[in-house]
């Protein structure tokens, strides 16, 4: 390992938590140094750009609560053109298989449904989001379960109502025109770090903390771990000596399944900037689709649940065939020669990350907070899960990893 082996603070994971925990030590004066397993800055946010005028985000895209949000604050100081346009889910769907009329009888179902949720997580006892769909709601819960997906990476049967419910965005959702990953990893750039350098193990014993990776050992007087919860679930850092309960709320707290396939798509303004296509609606095995996001000349597939799952283990180019597939059933046959695969994600296969983003099992959305509890005031875990009431975004990671910084050295300032 070379030098810089003994900092006083090392950042386990250079996603949004990790990068913003050593910016934040960065300022603060502290020696750190962020080690990141891939070849990469960004962790969840990854953005290509495979073509001159494309930017396509293969991880989180949206700046999702954009006015409390500190990327938005953060993206102009970088040279970055933030873009605050209405989503195409604000607007009607296209195609025939989704008639306005069902639109809104889906809408006012929908509405329904999250109401009852916010009254039953203030109820003593957790349960399934899925045990409040109404039998005459029937007919929407395939395309409940769908945006359950989308949304939680999972469907509604395995999601915890408290949890749900303790998610607090706002109606702004923004979108960066370079690219959110690009963003982040932007961010991250003039920070002291190690890529390519993943943590095997983490022995916090001793008089210090030792950080194991490939290319040798850290010692350190605190450590801040923003690695997912899979990760931690299966044990993919361990900790000597164990630390069983962070391994359990770790697995309290799984990563669903979220990918994404992006299509070039030719003669594109034949369809509205910024629109969207829904697969099916009476299936949850179906992928959202945006169409000229931003007026870039592409469909942005989204796929959630169990199908993004399936059709990312049956590896590159599933995920494109199932999308075009889908769109040339909604929109017709002569669309199929004027789609073109631009790339897939690949989240759930990706060792360092093994997922999207987290939701609470059911009985377990008390998880979050077992999970950012410091250990022994040296080691601070920060990420997504750990967000109470701003899970599953970049924002919520970003301002975990500030929080598990500042603990951090408030404790390095104490007399040893």
């Amino acid at each position: 390992m070379p030098h810089d082996s003994s900092p006083d603070v090392v950042v386990i994971g250079a996603g949004s938590a990790g990068v913003a925990a050593a910016a934040r030590l960065r300022a603060a004066g502290v020696d750190s140094v962020l080690l990141e397993g891939s070849d990469r800055l960004g962790g969840r946010s990854h953005t290509l750009s495979p073509e001159a005028g494309v930017v396509l985000d293969l991880g989180c895209s949206w700046l999702h609560s954009a006015k409390q949000n500190a990327w938005t604050k953060i993206a102009p100081t970088l040279g970055f053109a933030v873009d605050p346009s209405s989503p195409p889910w604000t607007r009607p769907a296209l195609g025939a298989n989704f008639p306005e009329q069902d639109q809104r009888a889906y809408r006012q179902v929908f509405q329904a449904f999250e109401e009852r949720l916010e009254a039953a997580a203030l109820e003593v006892d957790d349960q399934r989001a899925s045990d409040l769909i109404l039998p005459e709601e029937r007919r929407w819960a395939p395309l409940l379960n769908a945006f359950s997906g989308y949304y939680n990476g999972a469907p509604f049967d395995r999601i915890s109502v408290k949890d749900y419910a303790a998610y607090q965005p706002t109606d702004d959702n923004w979108r960066v025109r370079e690219g959110y990953g690009a963003l982040i990893a932007a961010f991250g750039r003039p920070l002291k770090a190690r890529l390519s350098t993943p943590v095997s193990a983490v022995r916090h014993g001793g008089a210090k903390v030792e950080v194991v990776t490939p290319r040798g050992s850290l010692s350190a007087r605190a450590v801040i771990i923003c690695v997912s919860t899979t990760v931690l679930a299966q044990e993919g850092l361990r900790f000597d000596p164990p630390l069983p309960a962070k391994r359990e709320a770790a697995h309290a707290l799984p990563l669903g399944h979220v990918e994404k396939a992006f299509l070039k798509i030719d003669n594109a303004e034949d369809f509205p900037t910024d629109s969207r296509v829904h697969g099916r609606t009476d299936t949850a095995d179906t992928a959202s689709y945006g169409l000229r996001s931003l007026g870039m000349p592409i469909v942005e597939g989204f796929f959630g649940g169990d199908l993004a799952g399936r059709l990312c283990a049956e590896g590159p180019g599933a995920l494109t065939a199932f999308a075009i597939d889908e769109l040339v059933a909604v929109l017709g046959s002569d669309l199929r020669r004027r789609l073109s695969p631009l790339a897939e994600s690949r989240w759930s296969l990706d060792p360092l990350i093994r997922g999207a983003y987290s939701h609470a099992r059911v009985g377990h959305a008390g998880a979050r907070a077992i999970l950012a509890a410091p250990v022994d005031e040296r080691l601070f875990f920060a990420g997504e899960a750990c967000s109470p009431h701003a899970f599953s975004t970049a924002h919520g990671a970003y301002e975990t990893g500030v929080i598990a910084a500042d603990a951090a050295i408030k404790a390095l300032a104490r007399p040893v």
